[in-house]
């Protein structure tokens, strides 16, 4: 007996060290995951410079200065009376403050450990930093689901997917920058619960998802997707305690913090117990507590005694729902969206935007992406997915369902609107993760099967048995016949079947196993290459500095910081400055000049009437201008270099939305063969806007022909002069052109005497004329 017991402590001790290995490797490679999370998004820092990327992350960034100097109170009462002159903005009952705190946080933290960082290089790396954060709670999602192998793979393939990558590179301060990872780590918890029932999970998934809440506008989605969920728990005959646990507290803090948010988030307010995409979280709510009683009274009663009280389980529980489906209806019939906002009504009916909100179609990020975006930001993912799936129900739980049902709902939003390919990336590289671990654990169990062994062994590669404990017996080579099969099939009391047996099944010949090996290796190394050149090249280059490349080198246009350096040092302080709404955030964040409209396009009106200004010939567009007391306008035009996003291109929007509140402006005078043209063939009234004469002022004199290479053509109208506007600059590039309203001419009191008659009647006549505006 002591050799049996010595053999089973050397075992137990070799187990003990193997998983202490195990765990020790593990943690280094999540480490190592981390630091390519974060290293793979510094091209933009390493090629460029620390500079913040896009329109929307300079407001974020000002704001985030603002709280670092003033603080939280100040923050909260703070009204901006630079932006939507001369409306202004509360931005404290404006913003979701999640991205702000944490950055600010972060700042204040840094400083009190001397370590004397920026403001602005805080916001340049909060992205990098989260998008680590993000790949190891992908690993916490996906062990939950398909253990710690599936993991590290889902972590690995996160840390580099290009999708993931477009809106968290160094410098990209924006929401989503902390919104991924409150996103995967809600979800982790709620999975982390399922699996437990522990109510501490519980409480840290609502903690989570508030935070959630204070961070991104896309809390809606996870408030929709977990009740789904728990429905089709409930649907499938899933129902247990631990989804009670998982799902209840959630809802419950939800309703608590509706008041909550209402004080403490005011962008949110009572939008979380008011409107319709919260409605279904209280509605599963209340079906969770009917088949919980259900459950609870019938470990009660008899089963003839269940039955009558399943009768009054199901009136009671009819009349309340037909009361509370009364109720909500009562509440969202007064208003004419049905109580859902325009953008939750752009994803459930695409044409919703482009029928009746002009204004969230003309965002680029929310038109529907095209099959190679998908390529271009997922890439091999694509192909991996559905073995992804398959691996899911094999076998099938609560977490893997989930997991399913996560990606199913994020590939539908993502065909909808391209910039929600944000949320379809972390299903994506889980279910990959989950694909490529279970196709690597078959192939290399192969090799380990059939792989020789040492002499005193009887396990050889060419026969392709594989070697089996000492006190197990060996395994028959012998077909059994289909007698036996069913004997044994329907005997009792037959010992368990050798699990290294049940393995055996997955094994592949050790030829084509090694050759599956080396083409996922590849595939992974394809991969990999993509995701290095879309982090260099395709998502790395701030839209604040353009770069291009041709056969005399590289050319670098920082036109709009010399504009916008311009605009700070020769314009007085308090001087108006009206542009497109796209340029509003860099105004005040660069310029700090007043702007009439900006990026949070909350005032519609007030955006309309920019843009029929714009697309109004030059008086009435002064007139309109010098109303809003501006004293400066601005276009971007790129004619000159081929900079396809200028003004011109964007101009179909301004007459659109312009056309949507004052019904003067029509798109058709401005058409000629249903198509905008700037050429020979454009209309009078689209060569007499105000848009085309301050795109093309002077700019026949660039070559001498007028030659706009966005639109390949020569522009109609090349000699012209104005008359209510100035130009005072013109970047170097001539992407920025800048003018100035000229000074209303001075009236003089009383009679004028004029020289003849005829004038004094052609006054009078043109005196009489309407107002154009």
């Amino acid at each position: 007996m002591p050799e049996p017991l010595s053999s089973t402590a050397a075992s137990g001790g070799g187990g003990r060290l193997r998983n202490a290995f195990g765990g020790v490797l593990c943690a280094f490679t999540l480490l190592l995951i981390g630091v390519i999370a974060f290293s793979i998004r510094l091209f933009s820092v390493i090629k460029y410079e620390s500079v913040i990327h896009e329109f929307d992350p300079y407001f974020n960034y000002r704001v985030t200065q603002f709280l670092s100097k003033n603080g939280i109170y100040e923050f909260w009462n703070w009204f901006d009376d630079r932006t939507w002159y001369p409306l202004g903005r509360v931005i404290g009952g404006t913003v979701y403050p999640g991205l702000t705190l944490t950055a600010g946080t972060m700042w204040w933290l840094l400083n009190s450990l001397n370590i004397p960082l920026s403001v602005e290089t805080v916001c340049v790396f909060t992205a990098p930093i989260f998008s680590a954060n993000a790949s190891w709670a992908t690993y916490l999602l996906t062990k939950e689901a398909k253990g710690s192998g599936a993991g590290l793979m889902a972590a690995a393939i996160l840390a580099m997917v290009p999708s993931y990558i477009s809106r968290s590179v160094a410098g990209s301060y924006d929401n989503e920058a902390v919104a991924i990872f409150a996103l995967i780590f809600t979800f982790y918890l709620y999975v982390k619960t399922l699996n437990t029932g522990s109510l501490f999970y519980a409480t840290l998934n609502a903690l989570s998802y508030f935070y959630m809440v204070c961070s991104w506008g896309g809390y809606t989605f996870i408030i929709n997707l977990i009740p789904m969920h728990v429905l089709l728990c409930i649907v499938t005959g899933r129902y247990s305690s631990r989804l009670y646990i998982a799902y209840a507290p959630l809802v419950s803090l939800q309703v608590v913090l509706g008041t909550l948010l209402a004080a403490l988030v005011p962008v949110v307010g009572f939008n979380a117990v008011m409107t319709s995409e919260h409605f279904a979280s209280f509605l599963v709510f209340i079906i969770l507590h009917v088949v919980a009683l259900v459950y609870y009274i019938k470990g009660l009663l008899t089963p003839r005694l269940f039955k009558v009280a399943m009768t009054f389980v199901v009136t009671v529980g009819l009349a309340v729902c037909f009361a509370v489906a009364a109720i909500l209806i009562a509440l969202v019939a007064s208003s004419p969206t049905k109580g859902w906002s325009g953008r939750s009504l752009s994803l459930l009916d695409p044409t919703y935007a482009s029928k009746y909100i002009p204004i969230i179609a003309s965002v680029s990020e929310h038109q529907p992406p095209t099959w190679p975006s998908y390529f271009m930001d997922i890439n091999v993912l694509a192909f991996l997915i559905p073995a992804g799936i398959i691996s899911c129900f094999l076998p099938l739980s609560d977490a893997s369902s989930f997991l399913v049902l996560y990606l199913v709902t994020s590939v539908y939003f993502s065909g909808v609107m391209v910039r929600l390919m944000l949320v379809l990336a972390p299903a994506a590289c889980i279910l990959s993760g989950i694909a490529l671990s279970e196709a690597f654990g078959v192939l290399t169990r192969s090799m380990k099967f059939q792989r020789p062994i040492s002499d005193d062994g009887s396990s050889t590669a060419h026969d392709g048995s594989f070697d089996t404990p000492a006190n197990s017996e060996p395994v028959s080579k012998e077909k059994p016949s289909k007698k036996n099969r069913k004997k044994n099939k329907g005997s009792e009391g037959s010992p368990p079947v050798n699990p290294r047996t049940e393995e055996k099944l997955l094994v592949l010949p050790c030829g084509p196993s090694a050759v599956g090996i080396m083409l996922l290796i590849i595939l992974s190394g394809f991969y990999v290459v993509h995701c290095v050149w879309a982090a260099a090249e395709a998502y790395s280059a701030p839209s604040i500095v353009l770069t291009s490349r041709s056969h005399d080198g590289l050319h670098v246009f920082d036109d709009f910081r010399e504009a916008y350096g311009w605009l700070r040092h020769n314009t007085d302080v308090d001087d108006k400055v009206a542009s497109w709404w796209d340029y509003g955030y860099q105004t005040t964040a660069m310029a700090n000049r007043t702007v009439i409209v900006d990026n949070n396009t909350w005032n519609n009106t007030h955006i309309a009437t920019v843009g029929t200004a714009m697309a109004s010939p030059e008086k009435a567009a002064w007139e309109i201008l010098n109303s809003l007391d501006v004293k400066y306008v601005f276009v971007v035009f790129g004619g000159l270099i081929g900079y396809s996003s200028d003004d011109i291109n964007k101009f179909l929007w301004m007459v659109r939305i312009g056309g949507g509140v004052f019904p003067h402006i029509k798109e058709a005078d401005y058409l000629r063969d249903g198509n905008y043209r700037v050429d020979a063939h454009g209309t009078p009234t689209m060569l007499n806007s105000l848009m085309y004469k301050l795109c093309y002022y002077r700019f026949v004199e660039t070559d001498g022909k007028g030659f706009d290479r966005v639109r390949r053509y020569e522009i109609g109208k090349k000699h012209f002069k104005l008359t209510h506007f100035e130009e005072v600059f013109t970047t170097h590039h001539w992407m920025v052109r800048i003018y100035k309203l000229k000074p209303q001419k001075n009236r003089v009191r009383g009679k004028l005497k004029l020289k003849s008659s005829s004038k004094t009647s052609s006054r009078h006549k043109t005196s009489g004329k309407k107002r154009p505006w």
